[in-house]
């Protein structure tokens, strides 16, 4: 199992990091602008160009402008830019970089115009020798359109890279404190096995003695419940072997356990012992752990006087294990919350059972494990769902 760890990096190195990465596009942003603007200034100064080389043309020479040496030489060189020359009723002259179908069809070249003049305002020449006009729509080349949308694309291309670093430093930062927990719960599995070794020596000595029997069994449950914990702990960070259980005794041993150390005026009550098997995929050793956290958390909140009721049912794809205590209950604002780390409502506690209760049940076991229904003042009903055997 992984616990949850806090990253190392400090605060001021990761504001640093993204204002680094903010301040690199936002001087990007800038600069590409501004080579959009030089672009668009030249085309406009471009289209001027033509302009004033059709006028000198109408005024000095008779004929059409469009067969001039000059002209045809300035059109050809600007062929990077899309426009439409039109007459004054937009009769089409000539254009440039428009699809043919669009000139084709008289609506969609109207539309094509209009686009054109929201892109630029159009340019008329006088026609001296002839007393006409024409009329130039242009629009942007796709280098200068390909200028516009480039900082979007580097503000795009800037958010991912920041994002997938935090998520590489997250993980990475996550993954050494996941280390780190998981060698403490190791060495503290080791602690513990030479004083559970030597307990067990002294309740066999204990047995020699004239003790009560009965004293001497209840403090072998213990001292086994104990070395539970002790194998719990040892396999922390190592595979998860599940293998088919009965639910039904998985379950019933936690609860007997606990029957016998509830508060006097604490009614602990179970109905899977009393009914068929059902089998599930289980690790005895966690899922006791979640049984067990439960049913704690039920006595921590009915403060020594209540019902726990653990109810077992099933149906033809799925197993049911649900805990209902008669509680203070739970706000339904914290329904979620109360299974990420951390997050307590008692006075005392690290915030972690729930949380690491949610991880065996859904990461390890593939089921779920959600608050079904809770009151204020009523109490708090659990429920586990796992895939069922077939028999």
């Amino acid at each position: 199992m992984k616990f949850p760890g806090n990253i190392k990096m400090s605060f001021r190195s990761r504001m640093f990091i993204l204002l680094g990465g903010m301040l690199l596009a936002v001087m990007s942003l800038l600069y590409t602008n501004k080579l959009a603007d030089v672009l668009r200034q030249k085309e406009q100064h471009d289209v001027e160009l033509w302009v004033a080389a059709m006028e000198r043309v109408s005024r000095e020479a008779f004929g059409n402008y469009l067969v001039d040496p000059l002209i045809s030489h300035i059109l050809s060189n600007q062929n990077n830019i899309p426009f439409i020359i039109t007459d004054e009723n937009l009769n089409l002259i000539m254009s440039n970089r428009i699809d043919e179908q669009v000139l084709k069809d008289p609506e969609r070249f109207k539309r094509k115009i209009d686009e054109l003049v929201e892109e630029n305002t159009p340019r008329t020449v006088r026609l001296t020798w002839s007393g006409h006009s024409h009329i130039i729509f242009y629009g942007k080349s796709e280098l200068l359109t390909a200028l516009y949308y480039f900082p979007y694309v580097q503000w795009l291309i800037i958010f991912i890279f920041i994002l997938f670093t935090y998520i590489a430093l997250q993980s990475t930062k996550q993954d050494e404190q996941n280390r780190v927990w998981i060698g403490l719960a190791k060495e503290t599995a080791h602690q513990l096995g030479t004083p559970t070794s030597s307990l067990l020596g002294w309740i066999e000595y204990l047995r020699t003695q004239e003790v009560d029997p009965s004293v001497v069994d209840e403090m072998n449950k213990d001292l086994l419940h104990l070395m539970k914990i002790v194998d719990r702990f040892s396999k922390i960070g190592s595979e998860t072997v599940l293998t088919p259980m009965s639910v039904n005794e998985v379950v019933g041993e936690t609860v007997m356990y606990f029957r016998n150390r509830v508060p006097r005026n604490v009614t602990l009550s179970y109905n899977g012992l009393a009914m068929a098997p059902v089998k599930a995929n289980l690790n005895v050793a966690l899922f006791e752990w979640v049984v067990e956290n439960l049913l704690k958390n039920a006595l921590d909140a009915m403060q020594g006087h209540g019902e726990i009721d653990v109810n077992l049912s099933s149906n033809d794809k799925s197993v049911i294990i649900e805990v209902r205590d008669t509680g203070k209950g739970i706000a339904k604002g914290n329904w979620n919350r109360i299974f990420d780390p951390g997050f307590t409502t008692k006075t005392r506690g690290w915030g972690l059972g729930l949380s690491l209760s949610r991880r065996i049940v859904e990461d390890y076991h593939h089921g779920k494990i959600v608050v079904a229904k809770s009151e204020i003042g009523r109490g708090t009903t659990f429920r586990i769902t796992l895939k069922r055997l077939e028999e």
